[in-house]
């Protein structure tokens, strides 16, 4: 039997007061993240990690310094909190216009700013439901507002564990961004990201990607399997372990519109990871800084 959300232990905080915490999750306009605070106490995220989160390659954090990049609603930082990190921080971009937006994205003469998706992403500043989570639980987990482009020991120090959750797709220049988490690594990397199903498919082994930089899902570059490894590498990475291709699911995400393609896709997706749900495929790596790679920043 695949293990519920409620099997997994409670967030270590102070007693939570459920009603309470319902009605004020209800409240708020949008959640990224599915999070469970405490049975019955769901947070009503647009994306599910819940049943493949220990199927992570994680390292062993306890008692170590851990960053969370993109933390969004905080999923992540939570997670490495839960697992006996001894301090974590968490860092995202509190305001959505700072985003890596592609030009028909954006205000403008280009722009296609009209509502609907982008709704989701032009609400509350992200930060509002982290902190809203941490008042609940009594985390300590510290919040900054920073750009995974401006990470550099001189901001916030170094770590031993940092970890990036779908991040990558949608930054401009994602190996510009992994040279700035190396600047702050002194230890292990866990990059999970989207990657591509038939380029991973009919490209196995050869690093590819997909150039998008369209619309108002924020989305650049669309990495294979190997591609997200060759990417890795590329910023001064080893990868040293790699999980089994797996689906984040959607929940409260809209779903796509129905075509031919996308149904031989998921198809394609249940054989490739056994889970029949909709979503995203990802994959995951366990990687450390490559030793002759000097930090940018440092």
């Amino acid at each position: 039997m695949e293990p519920q959300a409620s099997d997994r232990p409670p967030h270590p905080g102070v007693d939570l007061d459920r009603d309470e915490a319902r009605r004020r999750i209800a409240a708020h306009p949008f959640w990224y993240h599915t999070i469970d605070l405490a049975p019955g106490v769901t947070t009503p995220g647009w994306f599910d990690l819940r049943h493949v989160v220990d199927d992570l390659p994680w390292p062993d954090v306890r008692g170590k310094r851990c960053l969370d990049v993109g933390t969004f609603d905080g999923f992540f930082a939570f997670e490495l909190e839960r697992r006996g990190a001894a301090e974590v921080v968490a860092v995202d971009i509190e305001d959505h216009a700072r985003w890596d937006w592609p030009a028909d994205a954006r205000p403008g003469p280009l722009g296609t700013v009209d509502g609907g998706r982008m709704a989701a992403f032009t609400g509350p500043p992200k930060g509002d439901g982290f902190r809203l989570l941490a008042s609940l639980t009594g985390s300590s987990v510290l919040w900054r507002g920073l750009s995974v482009y401006d990470l550099a020991p001189g901001q916030l120090g170094t770590f031993d564990v940092v970890v990036m959750g779908s991040l990558l797709i949608h930054l401009r220049d994602p190996v510009a961004a992994l040279e700035a988490v190396r600047s702050v690594c002194r230890g292990q990397l866990l990059s999970s990201d989207q990657i591509e199903l038939w380029l991973s498919i009919v490209g196995k082994g050869r690093p590819l990607a997909r150039l998008h930089g369209s619309g108002q899902d924020c989305q650049w570059w669309r990495f294979n399997a190997a591609g997200h490894q060759r990417l890795l590498w590329s910023a001064g990475f080893e990868v040293d372990q790699a999980s089994r291709p797996f689906i984040v699911r959607f929940n409260a995400h809209p779903r796509p519109r129905w075509t031919a393609g996308h149904g031989a896709g998921r198809v394609a997706a249940r054989a490739l990871t056994g889970d029949h749900h909709a979503g995203v495929l990802h994959r995951a790596l366990l990687a450390h800084p490559r030793l002759g790679c000097p930090a940018e920043h440092a």
